[in-house]
């Protein structure tokens, strides 16, 4: 079971890769002669180094397909041009530099901010190792930057305010006061009372509204 759901990912794995490295390693069918089946691309990888990393840090999709897959969704959807400058220096933060591999062959770098002021970045060069023509650009990075270099390796602090702003230079969506649930429940009590009092409020109007009509309907009636 355990080797059925690691080929599985390696399938994942080099499929993604496939969009990192923009196709193009399978050469196309001839013309003439019968037609064969397109040939099994390498298996990814990806090499990280950077802050607090004395050497490079190796993960391999046959060996470690969950960690390759998801520090290759953090630079797979990158479009073909980026912002032209990014934030000052000062502000970027702990810097990773990502080589994506087929095989043992560099095909594309890419370096990482987690921590940037503002929300994780991401800088392309427009040197690629591949040779193949590029701009340079910056990019917003997701959200989970951190935290999926941490659990790959990298000597990252965890982080768990992850959905405002960035994890590096992002603040509380939710305010602290706001996680008092002692206040949450007297509140919630409060408006209870409150709800009651008007429903029984209703009530009283409406039962007095049909007493009189039910009192001058006999009236009449007499």
């Amino acid at each position: 079971m355990v080797g059925r759901v690691r080929r599985l990912l390696g399938m994942v794995v080099a499929l993604a890769a496939g969009v990192v490295l923009s196709a193009g390693m399978a050469a196309p069918a001839q013309a003439t002669g019968p037609q064969r089946a397109a040939p099994k691309p390498p298996p990814a990888g990806v090499d990280i180094t950077g802050d607090g990393l004395t050497e490079p840090l190796r993960l391999r999709a046959d060996s470690q397909p969950a960690h390759v897959l998801a520090v290759i969704d953090q630079v797979n959807w990158f479009g073909r041009s980026g912002a032209a400058a990014g934030p000052k220096r000062a502000d970027l933060g702990p810097k990773y530099t990502v080589v994506v591999l087929a095989g043992d062959v560099p095909k594309q770098t890419f370096d990482l901010y987690p921590l940037a002021k503002g929300g994780p970045r991401a800088y392309r060069p427009a040197k690629q190792p591949d040779s193949r023509k590029t701009s340079a650009g910056w990019f917003l990075g997701r959200l989970n930057m951190s935290e999926t270099l941490r659990t790959a390796g990298v000597p990252l602090e965890r982080q768990f305010d992850t959905v405002s702003g960035g994890v590096g230079g992002g603040e509380r969506v939710i305010p602290e006061d706001a996680l008092n649930p002692g206040r949450d429940i007297d509140a919630a009590i409060s408006e209870l009372q409150r709800l009651l009092l008007l429903n029984a409020g209703v009530m009283l109007v409406i039962t007095s509204g049909l007493a009189g009509i039910a009192l001058l309907v006999r009236r009449r009636t007499r």
